[in-house]
């Protein structure tokens, strides 16, 4: 086993990782930039070494600044964690001829997964359907667009590379495709440096289901279960949960050997996700591989929740060469779990927001578990993702967990800069989602009314607390509230919440 780790990373998730660290007795450096030289991250790890300036590209991105910093510090393994460098075969290779591991798959399965053409041929090689499409070997603009003809719209102009839905493009018009295909080539480009194109068939209202897989050295691979993934803004996840509501036994048990498949094929070691677009509901509802992340996922904490496998110890020990510990047959769904992310954003124009974090009180309560990178006091940058936290709630049910999360997510005070909590608070209480009938388009479908929910004037509780606590010295008092709880109005107010 490992001494003593690297993490090349940032935020919640190398503060996840590092207390997975502590609780092996392994030893954490953490990395930073010059934006980050006070953060929750540098505090917690046993050492931490500076790698540059604000930019992340001059930081977080530089592959030799990463290496350099575990040749340092004496690190034996880098994690990279999710986003940055997480699914760069560069970063793996550089790890390999620096002497270090790399705590995820082999640099040629990053490369070959990271090609959504090349990872759709190995899918269907391994006999997992994949959405009908096409990819020209002239990558003319001319034989793109009559390949969507040939399939026929709708149709998606996907990048090859990439993923976050950057350069997609949805085509119902024969008149839109000159312009999607030249957008899609020029977002792709300047993204990820490739215009290589592909034409896939448009499911309509899909949902998104994703399958946790685990391989080992020794040949073992085991999935972890599904987790449901359709509540989406612009192609990123808002809320995630497992189990899916959608998921007969059956089906599930046809996903997870879906995705086993796909991993087996690939080659693939340590923890990875197979994401497949789930269209309809049954037995034998029709599934379709959409692509494979070659890393740890956000919402990993959900299946953590629901199976009690700690994954990130599971990454550490397989990269150490330990075999799995679960045969498949060993593990087993229990419950419920439903995470919210937590974006410093505005909730109705969704806009990053920067500012100090003048209260921020996490909480506290059965079956709740909040994965942060933030402090009271702290400040927020403009440099970086503005996730803030990740607030997870267990349940018994399904119900259980969502009035968890909503009662959690209530007692949740953030002041200083919006976040979207009040957005989570409508997705939660909205109709659809309590019935479980949701799909990859139910925010695009259901943004207006939320918007228009989340514009009505605050509640008259909420001008009292903000009353109280302008006249016990203004918000900036807050600041002094574990000293003086007499200038702090959320331990002064008795009865009133939000």
């Amino acid at each position: 086993m490992f001494t003593r780790i690297l993490i090349a990373n940032r935020g919640e998730i190398a503060v996840r990782v590092i207390r997975a660290c502590r609780e092996m007795g392994i030893e954490s450096v953490a990395v930073y930039s010059d934006a980050d030289r006070t953060s929750l991250h540098t505090t917690l790890a046993d050492r931490a070494v500076r790698i540059g300036p604000p930019a992340a590209s001059e930081s977080y991105l530089s592959i030799d600044a990463i290496v350099e910093a575990a040749r340092e510090s004496g690190a034996q393994a880098v994690h990279p964690g999710y986003g940055f460098l997480s699914e760069n075969q560069d970063l793996a290779s550089a790890c390999d001829r620096a002497g270090l591991t790399f705590i995820g798959p082999p640099a040629d399965v990053i490369a070959g997964m990271g090609s959504k053409i090349v990872a759709r041929r190995l899918a269907k090689e391994a006999g997992v359907p994949v959405v009908p499409g096409e990819t020209p070997a002239d990558q003319s603009d001319a034989s793109i667009a009559a390949a969507a003809t040939t399939i026929g719209l709708p149709v998606l102009i996907k990048p090859s590379e990439g993923g976050g839905g950057i350069g997609m493009k949805e085509v119902r018009d024969g008149a839109q495709l000159s312009s999607a295909i030249a957008q899609a080539r020029r977002e792709a480009l300047a993204a990820f440096g490739d215009g290589t194109l592909y034409v896939e068939r448009l499911i309509e209202a899909p949902r998104h289901v994703e399958f946790q897989v685990l391989a080992d050295h020794h040949g073992h691979v085991v999935h972890v279960f599904e987790r449901e993934c359709s509540i989406q803004r612009r192609h990123q996840k808002v809320i995630e949960e497992t189990p899916s509501t959608a998921l007969t036994p059956a089906l599930r048990e046809r996903m997870g050997a879906a995705a086993v498949a796909v991993a087996r094929a690939t080659g693939y070691r340590n923890a990875g996700t197979i994401e497949f677009l789930l269209d309809g509901s049954g037995d034998s509802a029709p599934f379709y591989f959409l692509e494979m992340n070659t890393r740890l996922q956000v919402e990993h904490p959900v299946t953590e929740q629901v199976v009690g496998v700690d994954l990130v110890r599971a990454q550490i020990c397989i990269a150490a060469g330990e075999p799995l510990r679960w045969t498949q047959s060993d593990l087993r769904q229990r419950g419920h779990a439903i995470e919210a992310r937590i974006y410093a954003e505005d909730p109705i124009s969704h806009l990053p927001q920067a500012g100090p974090l003048l209260l921020y009180r996490e909480p506290s309560m059965p079956g709740v578990r909040v994965d942060s990178g933030v402090r009271e006091g702290a400040d927020v940058g403009v440099h970086y993702d503005p996730l803030l936290a990740k607030l997870i709630a267990w349940g018994e049910t399904r119900d259980a967990a969502r009035r968890r999360a909503l009662e959690a997510l209530r007692n949740f005070p953030v002041l200083g800069i919006r976040t979207n909590i009040p957005m989570l608070v409508e997705l939660l209480e909205h109709p659809r989602f309590i019935a479980g009938a949701i799909d990859t388009r139910f925010l695009d479908n259901e943004a207006a009314a939320l918007a228009a929910r989340l514009s009505m004037p605050p509640p008259s509780e909420v001008l009292a607390i903000a009353a109280v606590a302008q006249s016990t010295g203004g918000f900036a008092a807050t600041r002094q509230s574990a000293t003086r709880p007499d200038l702090d109005p959320w331990s002064s107010l008795r009865g009133v919440r939000v």
